[in-house]
């Protein structure tokens, strides 16, 4: 039987090389976002569910697992990858409605991905599933200004780490992508802002590197789990001392 996935944030970025490298790779793949039009465009690549939608809105992703479940069966993988970016600024700059938009996507959004697949796979026959988290750098090593996302990434830690034990009676495995630097629309802003600053824009990857990591833990056994994986572009501040 040919597995399937659920992406999150299918639409751009991460979320969209990631599901174009799974259907690729002949997994059937539920692609998950806001906006229809590029999930349309996702799909013309293989076998696969277009399931517009808001992860902060738990009604919208439980449909969607469930549209999925009754589509091909069962729910092998969740890539829960939806997040944003607020804009850059110290704490007491940054406007509260970006803290808010934060919360609600890169960690109420995570944690209404993760219910929805989780009550999914521990009912399914046979039973089980893999969640994979999207996390960040930034939770180990932050960017200036990004209080909102640096926050919201050190809880999706926990979650991954809470996820992993209680999954383990139901067969779920759950680990977490901690990506560095991989060219998507957010990190292009950053790029553009370096160069016009007259900076050294930051040394990146290519976003299909990132899916193919993601796709290398999607793909383990079920006896086996990649807890944590660090991929990030090679020269990128991140060992050392400055």
């Amino acid at each position: 039987m040919r597995r399937t996935m659920l992406v999150t944030g299918a639409s751009s970025g991460i979320g969209r090389a990631t599901a174009e490298a799974a259907l690729s790779a002949g997994w059937r793949v539920g692609l998950f976002a806001r906006r229809r039009e590029p999930l349309d465009e996702v799909a013309r690549l293989g076998e696969a569910l277009v399931l517009p939608g808001d992860v902060t809105r738990l009604t919208d992703i439980e449909a969607a697992v469930a549209q999925l479940a009754d589509t091909w069966g069962r729910l092998d993988v969740l890539f829960n990858n939806a997040g944003i970016f607020t804009p850059q600024g110290t704490i007491d700059e940054i406007d509260l409605s970006d803290w808010t938009n934060a919360v609600a996507v890169n960690l109420t959004g995570m944690f209404h991905s993760a219910r929805a697949a989780f009550s999914q796979m521990r009912r399914q026959d046979p039973m089980g599933g893999r969640i994979i988290n999207n996390g960040s750098i930034s939770a180990y090593v932050p960017r200036e200004g990004s209080v909102c996302y640096t926050t919201t990434k050190h809880a999706i830690t926990g979650l991954t780490k809470s996820l992993s034990l209680d999954g383990r009676p139901f067969d779920i495995a759950c680990g977490q992508i901690d990506i560095g630097n991989a060219r998507t629309p957010i990190l292009e802003g950053l790029v553009e802002k370096a160069v016009a600053s007259g900076a050294v824009p930051p040394p990146t990857m290519d976003v299909s590197d990132a899916a193919r990591s993601v796709l290398h833990m999607a793909d383990l056994p079920p006896e086996a789990n990649v807890q944590f994986m660090t991929v990030m572009a090679t020269n990128m501040p991140y060992i050392g001392r400055g």
